[in-house]
């Protein structure tokens, strides 16, 4: 019997997987605590690594190598056939597979309901409560600067 995927778009995916990895790990170890995982295995253990960052000057300008970040990726497969892959910034394994156990949950129309807003949901509302409050401290620092123009009448 094939696997019916839950996921509609491949944004909507994408989307998750970022939360995931750009949330504190400590955060995403309090919002799993409530969540009854199911049977998974791992397909490749939590493993550590380097990437190469690239940059741009101005944005848009010439590609240049920035430098080297650690990088740790896990994946998983549940029971029920599902595979979720984590990727995250630094070194921690646990992170890193719990964003691929949840990932394959996200991905299972049973297990959706019971991470999408415990863990997903949750962690995405602690991100963007941080960038309100960046904002928010950004703007109190904010300086207008204007320009008076003096016109004097004609020369005489």
């Amino acid at each position: 019997m094939p696997l019916e995927p839950v996921v509609e778009t491949e944004a909507e995916r994408r989307r998750w997987l970022s939360v995931l990895a750009k949330a504190p790990a400590k955060e995403v170890l309090a919002a799993w605590e409530g969540v009854a995982p199911p049977a998974y295995s791992p397909l490749r253990a939590p493993e550590i690594g380097m990437v190469l960052v690239r940059g741009r000057a101005g944005g848009t300008g010439d590609a240049f190598n920035l430098g080297e970040m650690t990088v740790t990726r896990a994946a998983v497969r549940l029971a029920s056939g599902e595979t979720g892959v984590g990727y995250v910034a630094g070194r921690d394994r646990k992170h890193a597979e719990i964003a691929a156990a949840v990932d394959a949950m996200m991905q299972s129309a049973a297990l959706r309901p019971s991470v999408e807003g415990p863990v997903v949901e949750r962690l995405a509302a602690a991100q963007a409560a941080r960038r309100e409050a960046a904002a928010r401290k950004a703007a109190a620092t904010k300086v207008d600067f204007f320009t008076m123009v003096r016109t004097r009448g004609p020369a005489r």
